[in-house]
């Protein structure tokens, strides 16, 4: 008998049916304690926050430090905002409704509408997947010399180690992702010290300036950035992990896994703000400062921070953070792959399958465009992947809004009249800049 509190049915077209990957649904138990119950949330937003590190997003950013210096980090910071607000609904809709983004539009609109739906998010993918195999393979490449052919080949083995971690338990794979983000973090701090950005310019690169706009170059890069930060399957992936922990179904535990989903995102975001930032701090305190203003490539950022920094670490430090960060995004994709066709198409398959056919999909196309531009172009090849994922984000973020807003389907766990506003003006944000990037392309300008 369900719940007088279940939410789960109100005004969808369809049940939900099986849970969102059904093999770690509910399967973290909470334990009593105010703090031990807000610690066992704490991983679901560390895993979204990979987003901002994905290799895709290096490459905007150095290319963005080194022409322009710090003046796109207000692009940044705007973008976490977004990010923080777009992942709390997230939380929002596969607490009260039970369902993943991908299984709300599969329920909530006729085919015709969530099949384009479920190719724009594969499309997304894909794009996810071409600059995290990109990165991998170019950090091992970095590290260890192994040919950029072979090494996009490795990038498909992440598909066992996530059945072997899950197999562990989820908390497992939470702790590989979050242990890799601490290699991250280390390596850039250590990086920009060496660097010794000018911090007064750095701070007034946070303050808005209209230039984004009129530079279609730079808006470019800007979009660049914005579609690295907010990721589209960010969205399908974080409302499917959430469910990972056994909340319960009353309408105040629903509440309490709220808040705490709401706080662990929000926490892990401005957390990887610091290191989304310092990417591009980097290469404005390492390659603008110097007259370097075309770097886009990473195999020539990792050549020139050396002679640059002085130090013959900073090399070996930026090439085991691309690794680090590329093992851990391609392990996200996966999972956000895996939730995205589950949802949308409602296959079953076991999870070793479901994982393996979900990976195919991304890394095919990922290890044809690798292998064709070989070491050449790589760097421009990562920035337009990420204003393909900007593109993609209002078939994402629409529905996310629309669900969330809707009290038939959310019940008392609907979004606040402000808190849609804000998501709404948000989503008008992207649109309007996406559409402005099309009619430069359009003009040639």
């Amino acid at each position: 008998m369900s719940s007088p509190f279940d939410l789960s049915n109100h005004n969808w077209r369809a049940e939900r049916g099986e849970a969102a990957l059904s093999d770690v649904h509910g399967s973290v138990v909470l334990p009593k304690g105010t703090w031990r119950r807000f610690a066992a949330f704490l991983g679901p937003g560390y895993m979204v926050a990979v987003g901002y590190m994905d290799p895709g997003n290096w490459a905007t950013s150095i290319a963005g430090g080194s022409k322009f210096g710090y003046t796109l980090l207000v692009v940044a910071l705007i973008s976490n905002i977004m990010a923080i607000v777009l992942q709390s609904l997230c939380a929002r809709l596969a607490i009260a409704s039970g369902r993943d983004l991908a299984q709300a539009c599969r329920d909530a609109f006729p085919r015709w509408i969530s099949i384009p739906l479920w190719i724009a998010a594969e499309v997304a993918i894909i794009a996810t997947d071409i600059a995290e195999v990109i990165g991998t393979a170019i950090g091992l490449n970095l590290l260890f010399g192994i040919p950029l052919e072979l090494g996009v080949l490795i990038t498909a083995l992440d598909v066992f180690l996530i059945l072997w971690l899950q197999n562990k338990g989820f908390r497992w794979l939470e702790a590989f992702v979050i242990t890799l983000l601490g290699i991250i973090t280390l390596s850039f701090g250590i990086q920009i010290f060496l660097a010794d950005p000018v911090w007064g310019d750095v701070i007034r690169g946070f303050a808005p300036t209209t230039e984004i706009l009129r530079n279609p170059e730079m808006l470019y890069l800007a979009l660049g950035i914005l579609g690295a930060t907010v990721m589209p399957h960010n969205l399908y992936l974080h409302s499917a992990i959430v469910q990972t922990r056994a909340y319960g179904d009353s309408l105040p535990e629903k509440r309490e896994a709220l808040k705490y989903a709401t706080w662990d995102s929000t926490i892990a975001l401005m957390f990887a703000l610091l290191i989304n930032a310092s990417i591009l701090i980097l290469a404005a305190a390492s390659f603008h400062a110097t007259g370097q203003t075309e770097v886009a490539e990473l195999e020539d950022a990792h050549q020139l921070l050396g002679p640059l920094l002085g130090a013959g670490i900073a090399p070996m430090l930026f090439a085991v953070a691309l690794l680090a960060c590329g093992l851990n995004s391609t392990v996200t994709a996966t999972l956000a792959g895996q939730a995205v066709m589950e949802g949308f198409l409602q296959i079953r398959l076991p999870p070793w399958l479901r994982r393996a056919v979900t990976r195919i999909i991304a890394i095919v196309p990922a290890a044809m465009v690798t292998i064709y531009y070989g070491s050449e172009g790589t760097g421009k090849l990562l920035i337009l992947t990420q204003v393909v994922l900007s593109l993609q984000l209002p078939f994402a973020v629409v529905p996310l809004v629309m669900f969330t807003a809707d009290r038939r389907k959310m019940g008392a766990m609907a979004a606040p009249r402000w808190l849609v506003i804000f998501a709404v003006l948000i989503a008008l944000v992207i649109i309007a800049l996406n559409l402005k990037l099309i009619f430069d392309f359009a003009t040639g300008q």
